[in-house]
């Protein structure tokens, strides 16, 4: 009996051990104008959703986004700035250990106020200059610092009329993708000779003024989704078998009764990429598509308050359970448990943090 009875609390360990889930690493981009001094870490409890253990990271300028290598080795920060050098903002690269930052360099992204930061996986880092309306390409040391040298592609030349506003660089498998909020197009790049070079489908236009500004793939990467800020809405593209990309629909992010000023900023995809979710400032909420199966077409499930002002960035952390927004204005992040079956949010809790912006696992 007794014997039966230890086998049984064991099960019931082993049950439980089984079901615990890990902690995870928040980093937290800001502006550093208030009461921010830079990028912040917080432990993430992935069973709860609880945020906890505030620590300053690293002090730095406005790092306003943030992109950690896929070995997780490295992370680099834009500093959102005109006056880094003669020339505009920077970029810093630090090696990762855990949550602590170790400086390795910083170097000049010759545009200014650089509001965006990817990585290739295969040694290449992008940099999109908002003021500037250009775009740097750095090569990585191998380890991971950054390399002089960086390749400089301007957009500002390609229209007399328009206003120049890089705001989203982004490698894929094709080469290099660049949304232009200014130009109202993405521009799109391949690798020759250790450059990088106009695609044969070099720019995909949008209406004039949509402001396109960031976007994520879908169905390995036939699906493009671009959420536009200045218009308010998310456009979805596919691939043809030529490998250009086709609009193929247009949603509005906002409610038909709101009426007053917004500008939309991020989007991400479920893990599973059954949902769609795009950020709404103004109107200052999440809002929620399902995504088609088949034909990547989104169908609006609703909107989720955030529970702040101007949700800049937001993130679903590594399990999908959970979706986190950087509320600038009201220095709050907030956190939301996702329903994985209908793609809706329900506000758990918030945190407070000075001019958060920006939020990477």
């Amino acid at each position: 009996m007794k014997k039966t009875i230890l086998t049984g609390l064991i099960a019931i360990l082993v049950i439980a051990c089984a079901k615990e889930k890990p902690m995870y690493t928040l980093f937290v981009g800001t502006y550093t104008d208030g009461d921010s001094e830079g990028i912040y870490t917080y432990t993430f409890d992935s069973n709860s959703g609880e945020l906890s253990n505030q620590k300053l990271a690293a002090v730095i300028t406005n790092p306003s986004y943030l992109a950690i290598s896929e070995d997780k080795a490295n992370l680099y920060a834009v500093q959102e700035t005109a006056d880094f050098d003669s020339l505009g903002g920077g970029v810093t690269a630090f090696k990762l250990k855990d949550d602590v930052l170790e400086l390795q360099n910083s170097m000049g992204t010759q545009g200014a106020h650089p509001c965006h930061v990817s990585l290739s996986g295969d040694g290449y880092l992008a940099v999109a200059n908002y003021t500037g309306g250009n775009f740097s390409i750095f090569s990585l040391n191998d380890d991971g610092s950054l390399a002089d040298g960086p390749q400089i592609i301007d957009h500002n030349p390609l229209d007399s009329i328009k206003t120049s506003h890089a705001h989203m660089a982004q490698f894929n498998a094709d080469g290099l993708m660049v949304t232009n909020l200014g130009l109202d197009a993405i521009k799109r790049y391949t690798l020759k000779a250790g450059k990088f070079v106009p695609a044969e489908q070099a720019s995909i236009a949008f209406e004039d003024g949509a402001g396109p500004r960031h976007f994520t793939y879908g169905n390995n990467g036939k699906m493009l989704y671009v959420i536009n800020e200045l218009n308010s809405t998310i456009s979805v593209l596919e691939k043809n078998g030529n490998g250009n990309y086709v609009e193929t629909q247009v949603v509005p992010t906002l409610d038909k009764t709101y009426q007053g000023n917004n500008a939309c900023a991020d989007l991400h995809l479920s893990p599973d990429g059954k949902f769609l979710y795009g950020s709404n400032r103004g109107e200052n909420t999440i809002v929620i598509f399902a995504v088609d199966g088949e034909s990547g077409q989104l169908e609006l499930v609703g909107r989720e308050p955030v529970h702040g002002d101007w949700p800049r960035n937001f993130t679903l952390d590594p399990t999908g359970e959970f979706l986190l927004v950087a509320n600038k204005k009201t220095s709050n992040i907030s956190i939301f448990k996702r329903d994985r079956e209908n793609g809706t949010l329900n506000f758990l809790s918030e945190t407070k943090h000075p001019n958060p912006v920006c939020l990477v696992f």
